[in-house]
């Protein structure tokens, strides 16, 4: 707001700047010996009646008009002219004063109340502005920590399991949710990351959740196109991959989770797919989950307009493919930038 505020008294500052020498100029080529103390007397009026204006203005912006206002208007209408006269080496002339009465004083009292009401207008929109993207930020922190505890909840039943079994696999377990942590806690407060850190996060994962089959692993991982100069939202995909697991029989087989992962120019796409066996056929809008309305909401406020969200269910397998459109443009950071304390 500081730094708003400061443009606005520098642009007065130049405008006065011209203004004087406009008038000086003007003056001086008349030929009047004291061109100098009537370009003086002019410009302290002028300075008067429009900073006199423009304070009550201040004063008395977001309220009514008062009688304290007009009160106050009448003596900057009566006394504007006094600075002009004050400064004139001749002897009162009150059709001078009435002169700069009717002219001078209306013209800069409706320059200060445009003035005033440019300078309300960009700091109302500013404001606003401000308002939004903290509104925004705080959303997103509120959507990025429900990411947590939704994750751990899961994760740590499936590590319970393990060690309640005595099973061999249940110490590499925990050093997978301790690699986990770490990129939730300290990598993805970032606005992005890189797009291969977030794969090696998805990995991780589906290697902790590989410790619960027998098989050979039962996710299909393909990525396609370079990835070494992508960046993304973190933990944009972790829900879509969580539930895909979470919706799947008790029972999958070799491949039977299909991850796609495709950079094409300017566009990512991720796709997952699962198997539904005899489970529900909208498995991700089970009651009272949050993962694809946590990532729709996410999705829409980071990438607006430049994102494709689509699910397909063929009664055998479930299928989610999100493309966001515009991969190297700068993802929407809320915080503001216009306004420094």
């Amino acid at each position: 707001m500081k730094r708003v505020k400061k443009i606005f008294w520098l642009t007065h500052l130049v405008v006065w700047v011209l203004f004087i020498l406009l008038v000086g100029g003007q003056l001086g080529h008349d030929n009047d010996v004291y061109w100098l103390s009537t370009t003086a007397g002019f410009i302290a009026t002028c300075q008067y009646v429009f900073y006199s204006h423009f304070f009550v203005l201040t004063w008395h912006t977001g309220k009514r008009k008062d009688k304290r206002y007009w009160l106050r208007l009448t003596t900057i209408v009566l006394t504007g002219p006094v600075p002009f006269l004050l400064f004139r080496h001749t002897p009162l002339d009150f059709g001078n004063y009435f002169m700069h009465l009717v002219s001078t004083v209306p013209i800069f009292l409706c320059l200060s109340w445009l003035a005033r009401v440019t300078e309300n207008l960009v700091l109302n929109t500013i404001r606003k502005e401000q308002l939004e993207k903290q509104a925004v930020e705080a959303e997103l922190s509120y959507l990025k920590s429900q990411i947590n505890p939704h994750f751990l909840f899961n994760t740590l039943n499936n590590i319970h399991t393990l060690v309640y079994k005595q099973a061999p696999a249940a110490p590499e377990a925990i050093m997978h949710l301790a690699s986990l942590m770490r990129y939730m806690i300290y990598e993805s407060n970032a606005f992005t990351v890189p797009l291969v850190r977030e794969m090696d996060y998805l990995q991780d994962y589906m290697s902790l959740q590989q410790l619960r089959y027998k098989n050979s692993p039962v996710v299909d991982l393909q990525i396609e196109g370079e990835t070494a100069s992508c960046s993304i939202a973190p933990l944009l995909f972790i829900h879509l991959l969580e539930n895909a697991y979470k919706h799947s029989p008790a029972r999958l087989e070799p491949g039977d989770l299909k991850v796609r992962v495709a950079i094409n120019e300017d566009s990512l796409g991720f796709c997952v797919q699962n198997p539904i066996g005899g489970r529900s056929a909208t498995p991700l809008e089970e009651t009272g989950g949050i993962g694809l309305t946590n990532v729709r909401k996410r999705l829409s406020l980071l990438y607006p307009d430049q994102h494709t969200l689509t699910i397909r269910n063929t009664g055998e397998t479930f299928t989610v493919n999100l493309t966001i459109h515009t991969l190297y443009s700068k993802v929407y950071e809320p915080k503001a930038h216009l306004l420094d304390h």
